[in-house]
């Protein structure tokens, strides 16, 4: 579109750009991962809006008539000298789009934040490239190939086809107020349907997509007092349902022992299972470029494959997935805290239920023991003390017949090592404790007494462990999203509907369920509920984006206000900034995804973009109105001079992102740059000359009326002061 010569002023910027960008990473600290590389593609895209605007500049400076007798270098400086000021002040107001996405925090704040800082920086050395590198690269290879002062030979090249399309197209639509009008209802009709789309559920907000991992684990817990081996046969029995998959290169069976470290089980401390009742399954899939299902379709396959076997042995199962960004406890995590342990376990029982019997809801468990029997033997200190034997012989008689005990060792030639020789009662007779009570015990005089006779058998409930969370007792509830619901925000809203009737054990005067988002209860005195797990994190990343998003619109008024010197001018360049969503948010419901974190990312460096554009147009319109130029003739010109540079600075963001749209975790960003910036190409770049040319058309009109207004109050006094000074004849 530019030129071969031209393409290589603009691409000689990039390299020179990226190493500065490089060097920034280096001095931070920050290292080459997948975040950081993402950053730098995202950031691409828009770097190469510097030199392009600068460029395309100094092309038209040399086509003009005017510019025939003059010197290359002259004219050089004179376009780069035009666009300095504007060009400054877009950079800025896009470095302030995205950095205050560096003060996310939580989870998501060291994760994100390479992309800030990487692309503010990006930006900035883009904007001293392209006033420095640019017109040096122009000047050298532009010109070199027009002799003499016969660079300007251009004078009677047509426009291109995409000015003579925006002059086309803008002219009745400027003239024509009702064009106009008609014009900004249908842009904002068209914006009302693209924000329908997530208040009906078509697009679903997610902290992260899924990602696509060759991995998931099948976690198995029976209830505490199942055997080694019923828990080995319901592994067994679930494994023959997953082996099925076409999809399932191998598994592993872990019983009674954790598997292997991962980054899943860190968090959710699966490296302590070793209880006789938990198992895991690591189930590994075949590599993701050979198989067309993505691991979460796979994982969700087999959870329903498995759901008739989890029924009839009563096991809890859940599959886990890895997760695509910060690890958590689980999907779906409450939190239940109160005045009583007891009434803690009885609301965390119901609200249980209510996860299970919620849509969209699956895995639902509690982190609480099932009841184990205990049988307490009791000694009867009387009884003992008239046959002469001590407590401490009871014990030990007890301890060996349950837990055996070690009374020496056995000198076998085969074996290698000695051999320990323990004493303990066969398991048939050491698992029931009624069969202990005619164990003898041999007294002092050497008489014989049934342990029945000195001890009673008390039975009763084992303690249970109690979790603790900033030193307040909690029961955690946990729970999963799969199926009809893929998003815990909506799993969530229809939860706190069902909880907002849910009465809980311990309120006062019927109290309803208090429920916290961000920290727990200050104090347990009423009964309290808190969401943690990816809702925790999902609304800390959204509120800390959408503070980011307003600070990043008062810092672009601010500068646009020192700019432009009026406080109507800003508002008319920010009105284009929600446009952007009439492209993003049908574009992830055709591609059928998420809009995460990385989408709000997006938007808000869009909405930069958008900004930018907008302030090198309207200053454009400015500067041909100071040449004489009528308003709607300069508003038309502007915007079709512009619009070329606008168009390539659009086509390098969509091929820059481009590279990062089939990526699992970040295609939501890629979404929203390459749909944000082909809507706001074919909309903001109309709507904002529109919108300006309407506002002063109309102060004009005031100004001319407030003129008329005060020449017809002068010639009134005129007239009065002339018939108060004539004396009549």
């Amino acid at each position: 579109v530019l030129g071969w010569r031209e393409s290589i002023v603009v691409a000689l910027a990039v390299p020179v750009t990226l190493a500065l960008t490089l060097t920034t990473f280096y001095l931070l600290g920050f290292t080459l991962n997948r975040i950081t590389l993402f950053a730098l593609i995202f950031s691409i895209g828009i770097l190469v809006d510097d030199p392009i605007v600068g460029v395309e500049n100094i092309v038209r400076h040399l086509r003009l008539p005017e510019n025939r007798d003059r010197s290359a270098r002259e004219v050089t400086v004179q376009a780069i000298n035009e666009i300095l000021s504007p060009l400054i002040l877009a950079t800025l107001a896009v470095i302030a789009a995205v950095v205050p996405m560096a003060f996310v925090g939580g989870l998501m704040g060291p994760y994100m934040l390479p992309i800030p800082i990487g692309s503010g920086a990006a930006m900035a050395f883009s904007m001293i490239v392209s006033v420095i590198v640019t017109p040096w690269a122009a000047h050298r290879i532009l010109c070199r190939h027009v002799s003499g002062k016969n660079h300007g030979g251009h004078e009677g090249e047509a426009e291109d086809w995409s000015t003579r399309l925006y002059r086309r197209v803008m002219g009745p639509i400027i003239r024509q107020t009702r064009l106009s009008l008609i014009f900004l209802g249908a842009t904002s009709g068209a914006m009302v349907i693209a924000l329908a789309l997530i208040a009906t559920g078509a697009v679903t907000v997610k902290m992260l997509p899924f990602d696509n991992k060759s991995e998931f684990q099948v976690i198995i817990d029976m209830d505490e007092g199942a055997t080694l081996e019923q828990t080995a046969q319901v592994a067994m029995d679930l494994t023959a349902a997953i082996r099925d998959e076409p999809e399932v290169l191998n598994y592993q069976i872990y019983v009674g022992t954790a598997s292997p470290y991962n980054f899943n089980g860190l968090v959710r401390h699966y490296f302590l299972r070793n209880s006789p009742h938990e198992a895991d399954i690591q189930v590994n899939l075949i590599h993701k470029e050979d198989r067309k299902s993505q691991s979460h379709d796979v994982a969700k396959r087999v959870r329903d494959k498995i759901q008739p076997i989890v029924k009839r042995y009563g096991a809890s199962v859940k599959v886990a997935e890895v997760p695509p960004g910060p690890p958590v406890l689980q999907t779906l995590v409450a939190e239940i805290y109160g005045p009583n342990y007891d009434q803690q376990i009885e609301n965390a029982r119901q609200i249980r239920e209510i996860f299970k019997s919620t849509p969209g809801v699956v895995d639902v468990d509690w982190y609480m023991e099932a009841n184990q029997p205990r049988v307490l033997f009791r000694q009867d200190h009387m009884k003992a003390a008239i046959h002469g034997i001590q407590a401490e012989q009871i014990s030990q008689v007890v301890k060996i017949c349950q837990a055996g005990m070690e009374v020496g060792l056995l000198h076998d030639a085969t074996e290698s090592e000695d051999v320990p020789i323990r004493v303990q009662l066969p398991l048939g007779q050491r698992s029931n404790a009624t069969s202990l009570r005619s164990v003898p015990l041999v007294t002092p005089q050497g008489n014989a007494v049934p342990l029945g006779e000195l001890v009673k058998l008390e039975r009763g409930v084992s303690d249970k462990s109690i979790h603790h969370k900033n030193l307040l007792p909690v029961v955690y509830v946990t729970g999963d999203v799969a199926g009809a619901v893929e998003s815990p925000v909506y799993a969530i809203l229809a939860l706190n509907k069902k909880l907002a009737e849910f009465k809980p054990v311990g309120a006062v005067n019927g109290e309803p369920l208090e429920i916290w988002n961000t920290r727990v209860p200050f104090s347990t005195q009423k009964p309290a509920m808190k969401w943690d797990g990816e809702w925790h994190v999902t609304y800390e990343v959204f509120r800390d984006l959408g503070a980011a998003f307003a600070v990043v619109m008062l810092l672009i008024y601010a500068l646009v206000v020192g700019w432009f010197r009026s406080f109507t001018t800003p508002l008319i360049i920010m009105s284009a900034i929600p446009l952007s969503l009439v492209g993003i948010l049908p574009a992830h419901w055709a591609m059928g995804a998420f809009f995460t974190a990385t989408s709000m990312i997006g938007f808000i460096a869009g909405a930069g973009i958008v900004v930018r554009n907008s302030i090198i147009l309207v200053d454009f319109i400015k500067l041909r109105v100071k040449e004489g130029m009528p308003l709607a003739e300069a508003v038309i010109d502007a915007g079709a001079i512009r619009f070329r540079p606008m168009m390539l600075t659009a086509a390098a963001v969509v091929v820059g992102s481009s590279v990062i749209l089939f990526d699992p975790i970040f295609q939501g960003l890629a979404i929203s740059l390459m749909a944000g910036e082909v809507a706001s190409l074919l909309l903001s770049r109309m709507a904002v000359p529109i919108i300006y040319y309407l506002v002063m058309k109309r102060r004009s009109v005031n100004e001319d009326e407030d003129e008329d207004m005060d020449m017809d109050m002068d010639m009134d006094m005129d007239m009065e002061y002339a018939e108060a000074t004539t004396t009549p004849t």
